[in-house]
């Protein structure tokens, strides 16, 4: 079946089967790797993409049901001259991140957030985080991350 939707700004047509999941389009279709594959049960959080404004788990979505929407991977977040998005800036300058295997959904959910609350306290930061999980980190530079990154996005 043929799928069409924007992806990082870009028109895209996929052919893919009915039961191609979206994190399977964008990584073996289009090659967006970015977006990975932990727990194939919508529970880890590390497959969040940004879809029509809202965080979504893209290892629960059909790719037939993302036709006409628009997607951002965290590959879509940097400007094109590389410069990174404040989300992920903070990131990186708190600290938000060790293995970064989580990193990309932490970052695209974090986003979210703070597109809908641009002033997260750190329990609803930490509530709403509650779907992305992370073994190494402990969080605490997560949140710090996200309060940083959540000025940013302000300025």
């Amino acid at each position: 079946m043929q799928v069409t939707l924007t992806v990082n700004g870009k028109a895209v047509s996929i052919d893919a089967a009915p039961n191609t999941l979206l994190v399977q389009a964008l990584r073996e279709h289009l090659g967006l790797t970015g977006t990975h594959v932990g727990c194939d049960t919508s529970q880890c959080g590390v497959c969040t993409v940004i879809m029509d404004g809202h965080a979504i788990k893209s290892c629960n979505i059909l790719l037939a049901q993302a036709e006409g929407t628009q997607v951002t991977t965290i590959e879509g977040l940097a400007a094109a001259d590389g410069t990174l998005h404040p989300m992920q800036a903070a990131f990186k300058e708190c600290h938000g991140l060790q293995c970064g295997f989580c990193t990309p959904g932490m970052v695209m959910n974090a986003v979210d957030i703070c597109r809908h609350n641009p002033n997260p306290t750190e329990r609803e930061i930490r509530e709403q985080l509650e779907g992305n999980l992370c073994r190494c980190t402990g969080y605490q530079n997560i949140v710090r991350a996200v309060q940083q990154g959540a000025a940013a996005m302000k300025a």
